[in-house]
């Protein structure tokens, strides 16, 4: 039995309102109760939010590492690391995410994600695996390793499939021949095909829709926009998610990959429920500027990180963020001129219904998970829950 906990003197931040001066009773890791009011109910421990915002945990279906660290090292700690460090910014939940490589490789990060998923009890809760690529556009790879860049192959994605049962989401470019095929395949297995490092044109995305890609991975990143072929314009994948009304769309609300006026046309055309933030962090998440690895430690990409963003040595291409959800969930709001709950929305029920945890995960509400947060207005994270486990707190006490 884990102890109750009341959560008291605090603005609550719930799906339909912001409750001014509120209260939540955890017991056995779940809420029990959301009161506008002082819960007479006893606790174990009573935790004062001293009038500042309660906020529900930060879920991020996109990330690479943190911390120094990344999923690619192929370590159990390095796995670990990336929860502990990621929970003080207020993540509550991840997808830890793969890069383009061998099989090989992918197989032995989905066996150290299944140790780590077992130890995990200091960080945020991993929710499955996302293999990003390697099954992608070479015209659109941005910062992934060309040489592991290859076409689908059935005989291999269905032995990566049936080597671990933590896979949840899966990025490909479906214009690729067999993507299609791939995209059905996952659909009946349960899981969630996502269109990522991709040329394809309107006419292809619409199929790829059809057949199970319904989630653009780091939409405008590494994606076609609107192409000409010989006399004829063609519709991109960026034009192709605005026009489906039903697609979802995850950003980089890192104010780096998507300047203010973009971060403004996405929510205005797809609207606040269709898109969901992540960080697409890589090791230099909480780390300070300099050089760093992308990928692996062995045999990674060399990057550098300055102006808020990794890039490439050349400064071809961004490669990946070292945004925090905290500073998403900020940028929304200064940048994009999103209200607070809008913002919080975005980074946490939203990625929740898109990944399909919505039912126990993302809000504040009765029956749910108690992953919470205690929050200043400028963001700044002053504690995570998780699970209701207090996993961070500032200053330590």
């Amino acid at each position: 039995m884990q102890p109750t906990i009341k959560i008291i003197n605090g603005r609550i931040i719930t799906p339909g309102r912001i409750i001014s001066q509120g209260s939540i009773l955890v017991s056995n890791g779940r809420i029990v109760m959301v009161s506008d009011s002082d819960i007479a109910t006893p606790a174990d421990r009573v935790i004062d939010a001293g009038g500042q915002y309660i906020a529900p945990g930060f879920i991020d279906i996109h990330i690479h590492g943190g911390g120094g660290h990344d999923f690619m090292d192929g370590t159990e700690t390095a796995f670990l690391k990336i929860a502990e460090t990621h929970a003080r910014y207020g993540t509550t939940a991840m997808v830890p995410t793969t890069l383009t490589a061998e099989k090989e490789d992918l197989l032995h990060t989905l066996d150290i994600y299944e140790q780590a998923n077992r130890n995990n009890r200091q960080g945020a809760a991993f929710l499955g695996i996302h293999l990003e690529g390697p099954y992608f556009a070479m015209s659109q790879r941005g910062a992934q390793d060309p040489r592991y860049i290859r076409n689908p192959n059935p005989t291999e994605y269905k032995e990566i499939l049936a080597h671990s049962s933590s896979i949840v989401r899966w990025s490909v470019a479906p214009e690729l021949d067999g993507a299609l095929e791939m995209g059905q395949y996952l659909r009946e297995t349960g899981i969630l095909p996502a269109i990522a490092h991709t040329d394809a044109v309107y006419e292809e995305v619409v199929k790829a829709f059809d057949c199970g890609y319904t989630l653009a991975t780091h939409f405008y990143s590494a994606m076609s926009g609107v192409t000409r072929r010989n006399l004829y314009r063609y519709a991109g994948v960026i034009e192709s998610v605005y026009l489906i009304d039903e697609m979802d769309a995850e950003i980089i609300a890192d104010g780096v990959h998507l300047p203010a006026p973009l971060l403004k046309l996405i929510c205005k055309i797809k609207g606040t429920d269709r898109v969901a933030l992540i960080t697409d962090a890589m090791r230099g998440a909480g780390m300070p500027p300099g050089k760093s690895v992308l990928g692996p430690l062995n045999g990674g990409l060399d990057v550098i990180i300055e102006d808020g963003v990794a890039k490439l040595l050349d400064g071809s291409a961004f490669a990946g963020s070292v945004a925090t959800a905290d500073r998403l969930v900020r940028t929304m709001m200064t940048l994009a001129e999103m209200p607070l709950a809008t913002a919080v929305k975005m980074m946490s029920l939203t990625p929740a219904r898109i990944m399909g945890v919505d039912r126990h995960k993302g809000s504040l509400v009765p029956g749910k998970d108690a992953d919470i947060l205690i929050m200043d207005e400028q963001i700044n994270i002053r504690l995570t829950m998780v699970n209701g486990n207090v996993v961070y707190q500032a200053g330590g006490h």
